[in-house]
């Protein structure tokens, strides 16, 4: 039967921030990033870092710019035989 993998601990502090529940993550585990994703599973939870969002995810959060865009003429062009 294999070995379950040991598992660090610490006691970390909670705190209240408005009317979320809080906890003080140590120095040393620090996740990357602004946000995570949690997960709960019986009375554990799970925190990992969040993905990164894809390019298109972050240019559908952007306004429109209110630039206009000018025409481009349509230039002659010169048919090539390969």
């Amino acid at each position: 039967m294999p070995s379950k993998p040991s598992l660090e601990s610490k006691i970390a502090r909670l705190f209240r921030n408005g009317a979320n529940q809080a906890v003080r993550i140590p120095r040393e585990w620090e996740l990357p990033g602004e946000s995570v994703l949690i997960y709960k599973q019986g009375q554990r939870l799970i925190i990992e870092p969040a993905p990164k969002r894809s390019l298109l995810e972050v240019l559908a959060t952007l306004a429109p710019s209110g630039e206009t865009i000018p025409q481009i003429k349509e230039l002659p062009y010169e048919r090539i035989e390969f």
